[in-house]
Formats: C-alpha cells, sequence, structure tokens
C-alpha cells in the first residue's frame, strides 16, 4: 500500500512540474533562445537592397539606308496579243517563223485575195471615168451649155465610185494581217496554203523590251513605294538584273488584299525570257537607320519585336523595331531613338522599367557580335 501511494505521489509531482512549464510559454529549442536574445531585431520598414543587374549597352551609328521590300514574282512580256483573221480564207504568205522578230507594220500573214484586188482596178477604173464625166460636166456648165444641175450629178456620181474603191481596199486589207509593234513571234499554229476561218488564231507576238517582273506587295508596305523607285530583280537562274518600279496598282486583291506593281527591266537583246520566277527586291526611298546583329532583337511583354535600351535614369525601356532590310552584316532599324543606349548582352535576362547597371560593351563583346552578324546567327 506504501508502494501505491510513492507511485501516486510522483505521478502528481510530475504532472505539476510539466503544467508550471507549459504556463511559461517558452517552448523554443535548445539554443535558439539564446539565438534570438543575441541577435539584434531587425528593422520592420527597412527594404532589402538587391544588387543592380549589370548589362552591355552600346550607342549604335546612324546611317541612311534605303528600305528593301522583298517579294515573289514572275517576269511578264510588256505586251502580248493574238493575231487573228478577219475574214476566211486560204493562206497564201506567211513570211513569218516561231522566235522571229518582226517591226511595226511588217506583214505577218496574207489570205489570197485576187478577187478583191481585180474589184479594186475595177473600182479604180470607175473612178476615173466619173473624173473624167464630172470635169467635162463642170466645162459645158462653165460655158452655159449645160445645167448646173448635171455638174452636180457628175460630181455626185464620182463620189460614189470614189467611196466604192476605199470599200474595196478596206476589204483587200482585211486579208493582210501586219504586226501592231515591234515584237518576238511566240507561236505560229498555222501553215502556208491552208484554210481558215474568220476569227482563227494566225500567230502570238510579244514584247520584251522592256520586260516586266511582277508581283503582289503588302497593303503595310505600299506606303513606302513611289513610282520611278529602283529594283533588284534575282532570276530563278541566278540571273540578277535592275529595273524601275513603273505601276502600282490602287486596287486590292479581295483574296489576298495585296496590291500588283510591275518593274520594268530593259532587255534590249531578247536575252530575258518572260515567265521566269523572280525574286524582286523594291528599294524606297532611305531612311535614317542603325544596323545591329540580330542576336540584339528580342521580344517585348505584348510579343512585338524590338530592342532594350537603358534611358538616362539607367532604366530598361523597351523599343519596338521598323526592319529596313536584312543585310549580311546585321539588321537595318528604324524607329530607335538617337540618344538609346542599346543593350547587347543581357537585354533577355531584364524587363522594362528594371534599374541597371549599364556597362559599355568592351572590343571582344562587339567583335563576338560583329561575328555573330556575319554569320547570320
Amino acid at each position: 500500500m506504501a508502494g501505491f501511494r510513492f507511485h501516486k505521489v510522483a505521478a502528481v509531482a510530475v504532472l505539476l512540474g510539466v503544467g508550471a512549464w507549459v504556463a511559461t510559454g517558452e517552448f523554443s529549442s535548445v539554443g535558439s533562445a539564446e539565438n534570438e536574445a543575441a541577435a539584434p531585431a531587425a528593422k520592420v520598414d527597412e527594404p532589402v537592397q538587391a544588387a543592380l543587374r549589370t548589362v552591355a549597352v552600346i550607342m549604335p551609328p546612324r546611317i541612311t539606308h534605303a528600305r528593301a521590300i522583298r517579294i515573289s514574282g514572275n517576269t511578264e512580256a510588256e505586251k502580248r496579243v493574238t493575231l487573228a483573221t478577219r475574214v476566211m480564207g486560204v493562206i497564201e504568205s506567211l513570211p513569218v517563223k516561231q522566235g522571229q522578230r518582226v517591226e511595226r507594220g511588217g506583214l505577218v500573214m496574207r489570205l489570197d485575195a485576187r478577187d478583191k484586188e481585180a474589184a479594186i482596178r475595177m473600182a479604180e477604173s470607175v473612178v476615173t471615168q466619173r473624173q473624167a464625166e464630172a470635169d467635162a460636166a463642170e466645162r459645158l456648165v462653165g460655158g452655159g451649155n449645160a445645167p448646173k444641175l448635171q455638174a452636180d450629178q457628175a460630181r455626185a456620181a464620182l463620189a460614189t465610185a470614189q467611196s466604192l474603191l476605199e470599200a474595196a481596199k478596206a476589204e483587200l486589207a482585211q486579208y493582210e494581217i501586219l504586226a501592231p509593234f515591234n515584237g518576238l513571234i511566240d507561236r505560229v499554229p498555222v501553215q502556208r496554203g491552208s484554210a481558215i476561218l474568220a476569227g482563227a488564231e494566225v500567230a502570238t507576238l510579244i514584247n520584251l523590251d522592256p520586260l516586266l517582273a511582277v508581283g503582289e506587295v503588302s497593303e503595310r508596305d505600299l506606303r513606302f513605294l513611289q513610282l520611278g523607285n529602283e529594283a533588284d530583280i534575282r532570276l530563278v537562274d541566278g540571273t540578277v538584273v535592275k529595273g524601275t518600279l513603273r505601276y502600282i496598282s490602287r486596287d486590292a486583291s479581295s483574296a489576298t488584299r495585296t496590291f500588283r506593281i510591275e518593274v520594268a527591266i530593259p532587255n534590249e537583246d531578247k536575252s530575258l525570257p518572260a515567265g521566269m520566277t523572280a525574286e524582286i527586291t523594291l528599294l524606297a526611298d532611305p531612311t535614317e537607320s542603325v544596323v545591329l546583329p540580330r542576336s540584339v532583337v528580342t521580344l517585348g511583354s505584348k510579343g512585338d519585336l524590338g530592342i532594350r535600351a537603358v534611358d538616362k535614369d539607367n532604366k530598361v525601356v523597351f523599343f519596338p523595331i521598323d526592319l529596313v532590310d536584312d543585310t549580311p552584316t546585321g539588321l537595318v532599324l528604324a524607329g530607335i531613338p538617337v540618344d538609346a543606349r542599346v543593350i547587347v548582352a543581357g537585354q533577355d535576362l531584364v524587363s522594362d522599367g528594371d534599374e541597371v547597371k549599364p556597362v559599355e560593351a568592351d572590343a571582344a563583346t562587339i567583335q563576338k557580335l560583329i561575328g555573330q552578324a556575319t554569320n547570320g546567327t
């Protein structure tokens, strides 16, 4: 019984000791209370100062560069016409062949028209006769030997005969086809001696000087173009020629919202053919711009392409770019302020409005950027 009382008393003592410890409110681990007591109390309102990020910047030199607008297209003949007959008949003469050059007014084809030539000779004889009768009537009227009405009738008969002669000549002209302009015979689907119906194709005539490079420009690029702008044309076989912008459509295609343009290319020797695929580079008026490597271009918060720069307060600003040209030495960009310090290293690690520590790019960084631009990376 005494043992039982001892255990009871011990349990009550432990319980009272735990209760007293809990009442003190000291629950920290061993040693932590001393560390907290030793450490000075932090100021609640004092912000933690973060280290500024260092970025490399340059002030690119300003240049004047012609805006380049590149489009795909093809070459076309300046003029193309299908020559056809107006009357039916048999081909008597066909002095041209495919690939032959002809001058304006040159004979392309003549139909057999011997009956028409005979009709002209007859009409000429009638005119000669009516002219003599009119002259005689004039003399008689002048001498008072005939009434004036007789002379009037003679002149009317002469005019009728002359009209018939002109009609016979016009009908004979329909039996001949002449070249309407200087050009090249591209196709001759008929042969001499064959019969042909009215309206049938006789030959295709094209004019290759100047040759046209034709393409479509977007509605965004239309405002940069003017008639007379120069253009570089690279044909699919590697030939590079120069031309002049001579036509800009003012009516967009309803399907693509693009505008047709025509570039005239000198082609005196007719060596450049129509129908070839061509890459057309239109050179607009020069504009002030800078050249920067492609690696400098980054995305803005809205997903647009641009460059990051540092303003006078050493804060990051974003400038959307206007691509003027893409050259082997880098991108030619417009829309960048004159005093902009462009970030060339670290631009992807900062955000708009961040305060940074700008340093001038060293020679090694600049040389690396130049190498990247030259290699097209």
